[in-house]
């Protein structure tokens, strides 16, 4: 149940404290004062969506706090334990929104994201809007509506993982069709530039490798001349490299007996002299490698061209064609595999319609069952609120395609009076009588629900008199085991409630605000007279509100 509220700086409400207790708590006032700005700020912490325009005039932010007590709900307590934002029974949630338009919220001091928090409101409190028969007029509302009643989650999931899986699989039986030409065409271009990579016989690291070679073989002349030369200035003239070391270390030895010092440079010299030797080497065998091929130079340049032309024909680097040939063996087999097959994919196409069908039959057997339960307990609710006579009906209209939502459309049908054939509920005319029977299916729908808090905004506009006293009881009824919050102006309703909590608006020179305070019987009796519409209250309307209360 909801236990407590913080708000601050929110719409008109500068601060409000407020204690939620269980049972029917009734919340009245003037019109006008603010009284639905209490369920406007229980949803924006539950996951609504906000913009700055909920802050109030001149301040930095408005803050939200809701203490929500899940000792006794268990699906709330698990959801939590296995996002790990459980603290204890009493779990907190916090939302911020800034003057700027940013938002922020929190569960049990933790950050999460507003998908969260409407996943953990939705275990929670179901609201129900004083414009609920608006979106009754949609035939997806009245679907939903019908499945949340038959509580069949798990045979909505599957029907409609069942049709995507076959959407997905006909889709793409589609575009093989129109598109099998191309794909012909495709695999005949990839078999043919496949060959044309085969039949060049590219082997690893050839490319570079022949580049190498060709820059080798292109200044074989100048590189041989460039050995020979540097060999003879190294090791074979008279005044070689070689030879003038070995010259100063034989000076450096003789004047070693002098100074110990000259250690050092001769045998830096030492290394330098036996480094040139290995050079000079290095260049004498080089020299033997040179070779002048014009055959092969003619051989690796053709070559060089040929795997050039391939390259440029693809705009790549000679380097990337392994990669190239890779990529386009993968394309071909994916292509040719049972994903571009079609006998293969129409054959996947029938298993999945079959799964689709036996799972959209079951749906609609369970809808069928419970369309006639909620119709013979919607048009029981409507006798109570007044309606004698009226009847209701759940039309299930087969589908000519498939869809995610099931075989069928769900159309609610009424019937106002007796005689009067059925007909959609989108044609009824009279916004009272559309309110009544919005009101007895919210009735009945929140009967079935196993949440905790139920919050009513307002739903009992467009009645009145006897009819009113009824929606009060059913109301209380509905707390006999939870927690109801209602929004009213009849005081047939309030006088049902448990608790009593009054909205005022106040009016100061600056600025205006609301306050909200639970009311004790004398007030109450205060409140349900000013209900009853009398601009002067008397002590007869005064016993008429006391006597109201009694009968509860």
């Amino acid at each position: 149940m909801l236990s407590h509220i913080h708000i601050r700086n929110f719409a008109i409400i500068e601060v409000l404290d407020l204690s939620l207790k269980m049972g029917m708590s009734a919340l009245t006032g003037e019109t006008g004062a603010g009284k639905s700005i209490l369920i406007d700020a229980i949803g924006l912490v539950l996951g609504d969506r906000a913009d700055s325009s909920v802050v109030r005039y001149g301040a930095v932010k408005a803050e939200i706090t809701l203490t929500v007590l899940i000792q006794q709900h268990s699906e709330a307590k698990q959801w939590l334990l296995e996002q790990d934002l459980y603290e204890s029974d009493a779990c907190i949630l916090r939302r911020v929104i800034s003057a700027k338009g940013a938002s922020r919220a929190w569960i049990n001091g933790r950050p999460c994201n507003l998908s969260m928090m409407r996943q953990l409101g939705e275990q929670v409190v179901d609201i129900h809007g004083q414009h609920e028969h608006q979106s009754l007029m949609k035939p997806q509302m009245q679907c939903n509506l019908l499945d949340n009643y038959a509580h069949h989650d798990a045979l909505c999931e599957a029907t409609r993982a069942a049709y995507q899986t076959w959407k997905r699989i006909n889709d793409q039986i589609v575009r093989y069709t129109q598109q099998s030409n191309l794909h012909q065409e495709r695999i005949n271009l990839l078999n043919f530039q496949l060959y044309e990579l085969e039949h060049l016989q590219l082997g690893e690291k050839e490319a570079q490798s022949l580049d190498q070679e060709l820059s080798r073989l292109a200044n074989a002349g100048q590189l041989k001349q460039l050995a020979q030369q540097t060999f003879e200035q190294l090791y074979e003239d008279d005044q070689s490299i070689y030879s003038l070391l070995a010259s100063m270390i034989n000076e450096l030895e003789f004047y070693i007996q002098a100074d110990e010092k000259l250690h050092t440079p001769k045998k830096l010299l030492l290394n330098a002299h036996i480094q040139i030797q290995e050079a000079a080497d290095y260049f004498r065998h080089y020299l033997n490698l040179i070779e002048l091929d014009p055959k092969r130079l003619q051989w690796v340049e053709t070559r060089v061209a040929e795997i050039q032309t391939i390259a440029n024909k693809y705009h790549i680097q000679a380097e990337q064609l392994s990669k190239k040939h890779q990529a386009l063996q993968d394309e071909l087999a994916l292509l040719k595999s049972d994903d571009y097959d079609l006998d293969t994919l129409q054959q996947r196409q029938a298993d999945a319609e079959q799964a689709y069908l036996s799972s959209a039959r079951q749906l609609s057997l369970s809808r069928t069952q419970s369309a006639q339960q909620l119709s013979l307990q919607v048009s029981k609710a409507m006798q109570d609120l007044g309606m004698k006579g009226g009847r209701f009906d759940i039309r299930l209209i087969e589908r000519s395609q498939f869809s995610q939502y099931g075989q069928e459309q769900i159309e609610f049908l009424v019937s106002s009076n007796p005689g009067q054939p059925l007909k959609s509920l989108v044609k009824v005319a009279s916004g009272g009588e559309l309110s009544r029977i919005s009101l007895a299916i919210q009735m009945i729908a929140a009967q079935q629900a196993s949440l905790p808090a139920l919050i009513f905004d307002e739903v009992d506009s467009g009645i009145g008199g006897g009819t009113a006293g009824i929606v009060g009881k059913q109301l209380r009824h509905l707390a006999e085991n939870r927690q109801v919050l209602c929004v009213t102006h009849l005081p047939q309703v309030a006088s049902c409630a448990h608790h009593h909590y009054q909205v005022n608006k106040l009016k100061k020179q600056n600025h205006t605000s609301t306050s909200m305070i639970e009311l004790d019987r004398k007030q109450r009796i205060q409140e349900i007279a000013r209900m009853m519409g009398n601009v002067k209250i008397t002590t007869m309307t005064l016993n008429l509100a006391k006597e109201m209360l009694e009968g509860h």
